[in-house]
């Protein structure tokens, strides 16, 4: 017979993963709690407008690639992805800017123009990161860190590499102009990751975006989405949508199935969960069934900062705005310590805006802006997050039309938001985190949530909280490790027909 698997989150990691064991010849549902698939990734329409909810770069379009491959398709077929230049544009606390992508020519000017001091470096810098990515990405980033063993088998090669260093430590090691170091040390803040205590093994996201570029799907990341679940339905995995799991089944040390929140049941051979694992660990398997993962040492983690999201769409467009656009407050490891520490939210902000309608106009009503804006902000850990909402909005808003979107307000035809709470409602993330736990050294690789449960050993997790780590190109490499896990517990199976 064959066996069944259930997928238990649609996010891309889920996905991926149901995708993946559907061509391995796996019976796959996936069960889905929101009225959409996507997880993270799903989309908000309003008045005309389209905002995507959550992930908005596209930095290793392979990896979609192959998954349309694997039932020799081509992703062109289902939808369009875009190249998308500048990749970003940082707009510093002293009126000047860098418009960071094309080539490494084209970066070169833009940081001789900010401080020809730093071209070297810069040069220096990338070479430094290529050698990690080949490493960390290229050869780690697909694997199981299931065994201790093979953890410590990498370690000389991180020493030599560097990585017991922070990603500041690396940046600084290279650039002397502090605009420049703020600019090329936040990228751990794409997965979760304070670049002063993240392990310089993430400055792989700078070659990364550098080998690959950086994307966009026609009709936002939803399209992609949704391009993902027409593949699913063609090749015959359930896609059941506003289910919730209330419980994941154990018997004898085995996920043997899950209990819905109607009280119906359904039954697998196997489980793989898209879900924050710290959630699922507390709230869906029974603190008797667990060894490993107690509630007194999930609760002992440290978490990735909370988000704050503005959603907006404008009666005009701001033609002068890049689609992907980093605004930096004044101050940059103060504010971190604040977000990652718990402390005040403050009114010194930084902020990622995201301008979609720079690439695809058809997401806004014609001539008009769709944008989302995020700050970084502390998660729910902090118990009176909700009594500076209010507080956090009207900054967001003040620094956007002084930085970059004159008049704002006078414009706004759509707004809305969402914050740690709504993480914590809509997600299930513990404590509302953006990115599960915090990438730091004693939470990677082996230290994170294994991707194969340890007490169960047919229970399998992908997505941010696992390894390889948050941010798109993370969750999709989970998603192969999730494969090769199945590979190894059922090397006979036969692969779907497609």
């Amino acid at each position: 017979m064959t066996e069944r698997v259930i997928v238990i989150g649609s996010g891309f990691g889920g996905l991926a993963s149901a995708l993946r064991a559907r061509n391995m010849g796996f019976d796959v549902t996936v069960i889905e709690r929101l009225d959409q698939l996507g997880g993270r990734a799903q989309t908000f329409e309003r008045d005309g407008f389209v905002f995507d909810a959550g992930p908005t770069v596209i930095t290793a379009p392979f990896l979609f690639d192959e998954l349309f491959e694997l039932f020799d398709r081509k992703i062109e077929d289902y939808v369009e992805i875009l190249p998308v230049t500048p990749w970003y544009r940082y707009e510093f606390n002293d009126g000047t800017h860098l418009n960071y992508g094309g080539s490494v020519d084209d970066t070169l000017r833009e940081i001789e123009r900010i401080n020809p001091a730093d071209v070297d470096g810069y040069k220096k810098l990338l070479a430094h990161s290529e050698k990690i990515f080949d490493v960390g990405f290229s050869q780690l980033a697909h694997v199981p860190f299931n065994k201790l063993w093979f953890m410590l088998k990498q370690v000389p090669d991180l020493i030599r590499l560097g990585c017991y260093r922070t990603v500041w430590q690396f940046t600084k090691h290279y650039l002397k102009d502090d605009r420049l170091r703020r600019a090329f040390s936040i990228q751990p803040l794409l997965v979760g990751g304070n670049p002063f205590s993240t392990t310089s093994i993430y400055s792989l996201i700078h070659y990364l975006e550098r080998r690959w570029g950086v994307h966009f799907p026609r009709g936002g990341t939803g399209a992609l989405v949704k391009a993902l679940g027409r593949l699913m339905v063609e090749q015959g995995i359930d896609i059941k949508l506003n289910q919730s799991v209330a419980q994941i089944q154990i018997e004898q040390g085995q996920a043997t199935g899950v209990v819905l929140a109607d009280g119906s049941t359904l039954k697998a051979d196997k489980i793989i969960c898209n879900g924050d694992p710290a959630y699922t660990y507390k709230n869906l398997i029974a603190p008797a069934e667990r060894k490993t993962w107690t509630d007194q040492r999930i609760d002992g983690l440290k978490y990735s900062m909370g988000l704050y999201v503005l959603y907006f769409g404008t009666d005009r467009k701001y033609d002068e705005v890049q689609h992907h656009t980093i605004i930096f407050g004044d101050t940059y490891q103060e504010l971190l310590q604040r977000i990652f520490d718990g402390g005040e939210v403050g009114d010194d902000l930084s902020l990622y805006l995201h301008r979609p309608t720079a690439t695809d106009p058809a997401l806004a009503p014609e001539g008009k802006d769709a944008f989302y804006v995020l700050a970084p902000v502390p998660n729910l850990q902090r118990d009176d997050w909700q009594t500076v909402k209010a507080q956090v909005k009207e900054r967001v808003l003040d620094i956007l039309e002084e930085r970059v979107l004159p008049d704002l307000r006078d414009h706004l035809e759509v707004c809305f938001d969402f914050d740690p709470t709504d993480f914590a409602q809509q997600y299930q993330s513990q404590w509302g985190a953006g990115f599960s736990i915090a990438p730091i050294f004693t939470q990677s690789a082996f230290f994170r949530f294994h991707n194969r449960a340890e007490d169960f050993d047919n229970l399998y997790f992908v997505g941010a909280g696992t390894h390889p780590g948050a941010g798109v190109p993370g969750v999709l490499s989970s998603a192969k490790v999730i494969e090769a896990l199945l590979h190894q517990d059922c090397p006979d199976l036969t692969p779907a027909l497609s």
